[in-house]
């Protein structure tokens, strides 16, 4: 009769989480999951036929509590902020996730960062569109925008070369916010890529 499995399949994925978490997603080997475990390599290969297999769990449950910071964020008075502000924490607190989903691409699995701008612009399309009076067009150009800042504001979170606080994060957000709105407002076309560059520019200095 074979032994009896030790651990759940779940409680594998948390494990392998957990290594993510503290090593990086690279040192998430069979070896390494099977010493944190305190088991042979057996119990691991009882539920994955590979690591690869494994790796897309891990990689499945890093995209879930992203995707449950950004609904906390998309539940706030002012959607677009909220799901920035929960981006930039979502950097903070899973610094090794944040690296997995956006600053490499797995083999085979599906996502990325461009994946995750696309789903944000299509979540918070209609509230920015009603807050700010924005066209769908002008709407995505705006968020594209924001977003932009705030990935590479966590960027400089996740690579420790970030000197700012949250509150000066927030700042940087806001002012970026307001010029993208301002600009938008004022500069017909701008969306589109139809002014006239130079002589905005001009009327701009003289002020």
């Amino acid at each position: 009769m074979p032994p009896k499995v030790k651990f759940q399949k779940e409680e594998i994925i948390l494990a392998a989480v957990e290594i993510t978490r503290e090593k990086g997603f690279d040192a998430l080997t069979a070896r390494e999951l099977a010493a944190g475990l305190g088991v042979s390599t057996r119990p691991i290969f009882t539920y994955f036929e590979t690591m690869d297999d494994l790796r897309k769990e891990v990689y499945a449950y890093a995209r879930q509590r992203y995707q449950e910071a950004i609904e906390r964020g998309l539940a706030g008075p002012i959607p677009n902020l909220g799901v920035g502000q929960e981006f930039i924490q979502f950097a903070r607190k899973e610094r090794e996730l944040f690296r997995l989903l956006f600053l490499r691409k797995p083999d085979g699995t599906v996502g990325g960062a461009m994946e995750s701008l696309r789903l944000c612009q299509e979540l918070v399309r209609p509230s920015v569109m009603k807050i700010y009076h924005m066209n769908a067009e002008t709407a995505d150009h705006y968020f594209r925008n924001l977003w932009l800042m705030a990935f590479s504001l966590a960027t400089l979170i996740v690579t420790d070369d970030c000197p700012y606080s949250d509150q000066q994060i927030s700042a940087v957000l806001t002012e970026v916010s307001l010029s993208l709105c301002k600009a938008f407002k004022e500069i017909p076309g701008l969306p589109e890529g139809q002014f006239d560059r130079d002589a905005i520019f001009t009327e701009l200095v003289k002020k």
